[in-house]
Protein backbone atom coordinates (compact mmCIF):
# COMPACT_ATOMS: atom_id res chain seq x y z
CA UNK A 1 0.00 0.00 0.00
CA UNK A 2 1.30 3.45 -0.93
CA UNK A 3 2.16 5.59 2.10
CA UNK A 4 3.67 8.65 0.40
CA UNK A 5 3.15 9.99 -3.11
CA UNK A 6 4.87 13.01 -4.59
CA UNK A 7 3.41 14.00 -7.95
CA UNK A 8 5.13 16.29 -10.48
CA UNK A 9 6.66 18.56 -7.82
CA UNK A 10 8.63 21.56 -9.04
CA UNK A 11 10.28 23.95 -6.57
CA UNK A 12 11.42 27.36 -7.74
CA UNK A 13 13.18 30.11 -5.80
CA UNK A 14 12.85 33.25 -7.90
CA UNK A 15 14.58 32.44 -11.18
CA UNK A 16 16.23 29.28 -9.81
CA UNK A 17 14.54 25.91 -10.26
CA UNK A 18 15.82 23.57 -7.54
CA UNK A 19 13.63 20.56 -8.37
CA UNK A 20 11.77 19.78 -11.61
CA UNK A 21 8.81 17.40 -11.96
CA UNK A 22 9.86 15.19 -9.04
CA UNK A 23 7.79 12.02 -8.65
CA UNK A 24 8.03 9.53 -5.82
CA UNK A 25 5.98 6.74 -4.29
CA UNK A 26 6.91 4.96 -1.10
CA UNK A 27 5.02 1.91 0.10
CA UNK A 28 4.55 0.82 3.68
CA UNK A 29 7.54 -1.01 5.17
CA UNK A 30 10.09 0.20 2.60
CA UNK A 31 13.50 1.81 3.02
CA UNK A 32 14.01 4.09 0.02
CA UNK A 33 17.11 6.16 -0.69
CA UNK A 34 17.70 9.46 -2.46
CA UNK A 35 21.18 10.28 -3.73
CA UNK A 36 22.85 12.79 -6.02
CA UNK A 37 25.74 15.25 -6.19
CA UNK A 38 25.81 18.31 -3.94
CA UNK A 39 23.17 20.83 -4.99
CA UNK A 40 21.06 18.21 -6.77
CA UNK A 41 17.89 19.20 -4.86
CA UNK A 42 17.68 16.33 -2.37
CA UNK A 43 17.06 18.35 0.80
CA UNK A 44 14.62 20.56 -1.13
CA UNK A 45 12.53 17.43 -1.76
CA UNK A 46 12.58 16.65 1.97
CA UNK A 47 11.56 20.23 2.77
CA UNK A 48 8.58 20.01 0.41
CA UNK A 49 7.43 16.69 1.90
CA UNK A 50 7.69 17.96 5.49
CA UNK A 51 5.97 21.31 4.95
CA UNK A 52 9.03 23.52 5.07
CA UNK A 53 8.28 24.63 1.50
CA UNK A 54 5.07 24.79 -0.51
CA UNK A 55 5.97 23.58 -4.01
CA UNK A 56 5.65 25.91 -6.99
CA UNK A 57 3.86 23.09 -8.79
CA UNK A 58 2.72 19.56 -7.98
CA UNK A 59 1.22 17.74 -4.99
CA UNK A 60 2.22 15.64 -1.97
CA UNK A 61 -0.06 12.93 -0.56
CA UNK A 62 0.40 11.05 2.70
CA UNK A 63 -1.93 8.11 3.27
CA UNK A 64 -3.89 9.48 0.30
CA UNK A 65 -4.44 12.82 2.07
CA UNK A 66 -3.26 15.96 0.27
CA UNK A 67 -0.62 17.58 2.50
CA UNK A 68 0.87 19.89 -0.13
CA UNK A 69 0.07 23.06 1.82
CA UNK A 70 0.19 21.62 5.34
CA UNK A 71 2.46 23.29 7.92
CA UNK A 72 5.42 21.40 9.34
CA UNK A 73 3.72 20.83 12.70
CA UNK A 74 0.62 19.46 10.95
CA UNK A 75 2.76 17.13 8.84
CA UNK A 76 4.50 15.84 11.97
CA UNK A 77 1.18 15.18 13.72
CA UNK A 78 0.03 13.19 10.71
CA UNK A 79 3.00 10.86 11.15
CA UNK A 80 6.04 12.17 9.25
CA UNK A 81 9.20 12.91 11.24
CA UNK A 82 12.66 13.90 10.07
CA UNK A 83 16.25 14.52 11.03
CA UNK A 84 18.41 17.25 9.51
CA UNK A 85 21.64 17.41 7.56
CA UNK A 86 22.95 19.88 10.14
CA UNK A 87 22.07 18.52 13.58
CA UNK A 88 19.35 20.59 15.25
CA UNK A 89 19.37 19.53 18.88
CA UNK A 90 18.56 21.81 21.80
CA UNK A 91 22.20 22.08 22.80
CA UNK A 92 21.70 23.57 26.26
CA UNK A 93 19.16 20.91 27.25
CA UNK A 94 19.94 17.41 28.45
CA UNK A 95 19.64 14.31 26.33
CA UNK A 96 16.44 13.35 28.16
CA UNK A 97 14.93 16.83 27.82
CA UNK A 98 15.49 16.77 24.05
CA UNK A 99 13.36 13.63 23.75
CA UNK A 100 10.76 14.84 26.28
CA UNK A 101 10.10 17.94 24.18
CA UNK A 102 9.25 15.81 21.15
CA UNK A 103 6.90 13.69 23.27
CA UNK A 104 4.77 16.77 23.96
CA UNK A 105 3.46 16.57 20.40
CA UNK A 106 1.05 13.84 21.48
CA UNK A 107 -0.11 15.40 24.74
CA UNK A 108 -3.90 15.56 24.96
CA UNK A 109 -4.15 17.79 28.06
CA UNK A 110 -5.03 21.43 27.50
CA UNK A 111 -3.20 24.54 28.71
CA UNK A 112 -5.38 24.83 31.85
CA UNK A 113 -4.62 21.30 33.09
CA UNK A 114 -0.91 21.82 32.34
CA UNK A 115 -0.61 25.17 34.17
CA UNK A 116 -2.33 23.88 37.30
CA UNK A 117 -0.70 20.44 37.14
CA UNK A 118 -4.05 18.64 37.32
CA UNK A 119 -4.06 14.83 37.65
CA UNK A 120 -4.71 14.24 33.93
CA UNK A 121 -1.60 16.23 32.97
CA UNK A 122 0.52 14.67 35.74
CA UNK A 123 -0.39 11.22 34.43
CA UNK A 124 0.57 12.20 30.88
CA UNK A 125 3.79 13.75 32.17
CA UNK A 126 4.77 10.46 33.84
CA UNK A 127 3.94 8.55 30.68
CA UNK A 128 6.07 10.93 28.57
CA UNK A 129 8.98 10.51 30.98
CA UNK A 130 8.75 6.71 30.81
CA UNK A 131 8.44 6.70 27.00
CA UNK A 132 11.45 9.00 26.70
CA UNK A 133 13.55 6.75 28.91
CA UNK A 134 12.47 3.71 26.89
CA UNK A 135 13.57 5.43 23.67
CA UNK A 136 16.95 6.30 25.16
CA UNK A 137 17.37 2.65 26.18
CA UNK A 138 16.46 1.46 22.68
CA UNK A 139 19.06 3.76 21.14
CA UNK A 140 21.70 3.05 23.81
CA UNK A 141 21.67 6.61 25.15
CA UNK A 142 20.23 6.05 28.62
CA UNK A 143 23.52 6.54 30.47
CA UNK A 144 23.84 10.01 28.94
CA UNK A 145 20.32 11.11 29.90
CA UNK A 146 21.44 13.89 32.26
CA UNK A 147 24.25 15.22 30.08
CA UNK A 148 23.85 18.22 27.80
CA UNK A 149 23.26 17.12 24.23
CA UNK A 150 26.14 19.32 23.04
CA UNK A 151 28.58 17.28 25.14
CA UNK A 152 27.89 14.06 23.23
CA UNK A 153 30.27 12.78 20.52
CA UNK A 154 29.03 13.54 17.01
CA UNK A 155 27.82 10.01 16.30
CA UNK A 156 25.73 9.96 19.48
CA UNK A 157 24.23 13.37 18.65
CA UNK A 158 23.03 11.84 15.39
CA UNK A 159 21.54 8.95 17.35
CA UNK A 160 19.82 11.38 19.73
CA UNK A 161 18.30 13.26 16.83
CA UNK A 162 16.81 9.98 15.59
CA UNK A 163 15.47 9.27 19.10
CA UNK A 164 13.81 12.68 19.19
CA UNK A 165 12.18 12.05 15.81
CA UNK A 166 10.92 8.65 16.99
CA UNK A 167 9.33 10.31 20.04
CA UNK A 168 6.74 11.90 17.74
CA UNK A 169 5.52 8.35 16.89
CA UNK A 170 5.97 8.61 13.11
CA UNK A 171 4.83 6.23 10.40
CA UNK A 172 7.37 7.66 7.95
CA UNK A 173 10.87 8.69 9.05
CA UNK A 174 13.00 10.94 6.83
CA UNK A 175 16.75 10.81 7.49
CA UNK A 176 18.85 13.58 5.95
CA UNK A 177 22.46 12.35 5.70
CA UNK A 178 22.46 10.40 8.99
CA UNK A 179 26.01 9.10 8.40
CA UNK A 180 27.52 12.57 7.85
CA UNK A 181 30.67 12.99 9.93
CA UNK A 182 30.72 9.37 11.10
CA UNK A 183 33.75 7.12 11.02
CA UNK A 184 33.52 3.65 9.36
CA UNK A 185 32.62 1.85 12.60
CA UNK A 186 29.90 4.38 13.43
CA UNK A 187 28.52 3.99 9.90
CA UNK A 188 28.27 0.21 10.34
CA UNK A 189 26.46 0.73 13.65
CA UNK A 190 24.11 3.22 11.97
CA UNK A 191 23.14 0.68 9.29
CA UNK A 192 22.29 -1.81 12.02
CA UNK A 193 20.32 0.85 13.91
CA UNK A 194 18.25 1.83 10.85
CA UNK A 195 17.20 -1.77 10.28
CA UNK A 196 16.48 -2.27 13.98
CA UNK A 197 14.26 0.80 14.38
CA UNK A 198 12.42 -0.03 11.17
CA UNK A 199 11.37 -3.38 12.62
CA UNK A 200 10.93 -2.26 16.25
CA UNK A 201 8.81 0.80 15.47
CA UNK A 202 7.09 -0.52 12.31
CA UNK A 203 8.53 2.32 10.23
CA UNK A 204 8.85 3.24 6.60
CA UNK A 205 12.09 5.13 5.94
CA UNK A 206 13.15 7.61 3.25
CA UNK A 207 16.77 8.72 3.45
CA UNK A 208 19.33 10.98 1.81
CA UNK A 209 22.91 9.85 2.10
CA UNK A 210 26.29 10.58 0.48
CA UNK A 211 27.95 7.62 2.18
CA UNK A 212 27.41 5.01 -0.54
CA UNK A 213 28.10 1.86 1.55
CA UNK A 214 25.37 2.96 3.98
CA UNK A 215 22.65 3.70 1.44
CA UNK A 216 23.52 0.71 -0.73
CA UNK A 217 23.54 -1.48 2.37
CA UNK A 218 20.10 -0.59 3.76
CA UNK A 219 17.94 0.54 0.81
CA UNK A 220 16.13 -1.79 -1.56
CA UNK A 221 15.26 1.05 -3.96
CA UNK A 222 17.15 4.25 -4.74
CA UNK A 223 16.36 7.41 -6.70
CA UNK A 224 19.07 9.65 -8.14
CA UNK A 225 18.75 13.43 -8.60
CA UNK A 226 21.03 15.63 -10.67
CA UNK A 227 20.40 19.36 -11.06
CA UNK A 228 16.86 18.87 -9.77
CA UNK A 229 15.99 16.12 -12.25
CA UNK A 230 15.46 12.43 -11.52
CA UNK A 231 17.96 10.62 -13.71
CA UNK A 232 17.61 7.06 -12.40
CA UNK A 233 15.62 4.78 -10.11
CA UNK A 234 16.25 1.16 -9.24
CA UNK A 235 17.91 -1.37 -6.99
CA UNK A 236 21.36 -0.62 -5.56
CA UNK A 237 22.95 -2.87 -8.19
CA UNK A 238 21.10 -1.12 -11.02
CA UNK A 239 22.09 2.30 -9.70
CA UNK A 240 25.77 1.37 -9.32
CA UNK A 241 25.99 0.36 -12.98
CA UNK A 242 23.78 3.09 -14.48
CA UNK A 243 25.82 5.23 -16.96
CA UNK A 244 23.84 8.39 -16.17
CA UNK A 245 24.57 8.01 -12.46
CA UNK A 246 28.26 7.38 -13.07
CA UNK A 247 28.41 10.45 -15.32
CA UNK A 248 26.64 12.62 -12.71
CA UNK A 249 29.14 11.64 -10.01
CA UNK A 250 32.35 11.33 -12.02
CA UNK A 251 31.87 13.50 -15.11
CA UNK A 252 32.08 12.67 -18.80
CA UNK A 253 35.83 13.25 -19.15
CA UNK A 254 36.63 10.93 -16.25
CA UNK A 255 34.53 8.15 -17.77
CA UNK A 256 36.18 8.63 -21.16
Amino acid sequence: MSLLEVKDVTMQFGGLTAVTNFNLHINNDEIVGLIGPNGAGKTTCFNVITGEYIPSKGSVFFEKKDITKARSDQVTKLGIARTFQNIRLFKDLTVLENVLIANHLNVKSNLFTAIFKLPKYQKEERQMYEKSLDLLKELKLERFKNEKSSSLPYGLQRRLEIARALATQPKLLLLDEPAAGMNPQESIELMKLINEIKEKFNLTIFMIEHHMPVIMGVCKRILVLDHGLTIAEGTPKEIQTNPKVIEAYLGVETIA
